[in-house]
């Protein structure tokens, strides 16, 4: 497994395996939320 993040970006993660063969639709990988969670939240920001 190999990782890459920038702390100092608000969301950049960069990954050499697929986190999607982890997933199911009921419990997705932490990657995917964290990211879901991130583009919602950069997505309010710009509404307000």
């Amino acid at each position: 497994v190999e990782m890459v993040e920038i702390k100092e970006h608000p969301w950049f993660v960069a990954c050499q395996f697929h986190p999607e063969f982890t997933s199911t639709p009921r419990d997705g990988h932490p990657l995917f939320e964290s990211f879901i969670k991130a583009a919602k939240q950069a997505h309010n920001l710009i509404l307000s």
